[in-house]
């Protein structure tokens, strides 16, 4: 019988778990006025064409595709243009330098935040990762 009551536990503390990680489409004005306005300045012309909500992040997506993702509080985690380049002024300039020096003609088309630095994508699918000082610490290709 104790078993079954863990057991029970156990399975509520997953279906609960499983409820709140589900993302949830919301109105584009429910999303931080931090996010929306990060969209304004630096994706001048384009248009926020869904947003949505999970426990503890926003993304949106944009009307030429471009996929972002946000804090709670609107600051940005990641950005996947696919076939664009992320806007420089989120690019740190150590990792600009690098990417300029060492793959010409390339751009940077997805930057994501990590816990370790950046881990960002060029355009010829090459992956690198970066620490907070802009070195390069990783590659995967």
């Amino acid at each position: 019988m104790k078993e079954m009551k863990y057991l029970m536990m156990a399975l509520m503390c997953l279906i609960s778990s499983s409820v709140m990680a589900d993302d949830t489409p919301i109105p584009v004005e429910q999303l931080p006025a931090a996010a929306k306005t990060f969209v304004q300045e630096n994706f001048k012309g384009q248009k926020i064409v869904y947003a949505e909500k999970d426990w503890n992040s926003f993304e949106c997506r944009l009307a030429d595709g471009t996929k972002i993702e946000f804090t709670k509080k609107g600051a940005w985690k990641k950005i996947d243009r696919k076939a664009e380049a992320v806007p420089a002024v989120v690019v740190p300039e150590a990792i600009q330098k690098y990417v300029k020096t060492n793959y010409e003609g390339c751009t940077i088309t997805k930057i994501d935040k990590e816990r370790y630095g950046y881990d960002i994508e060029l355009s010829n699918d090459l992956d690198l990762k970066f620490n907070f000082q802009g070195v390069l610490i990783g590659m995967d290709d």
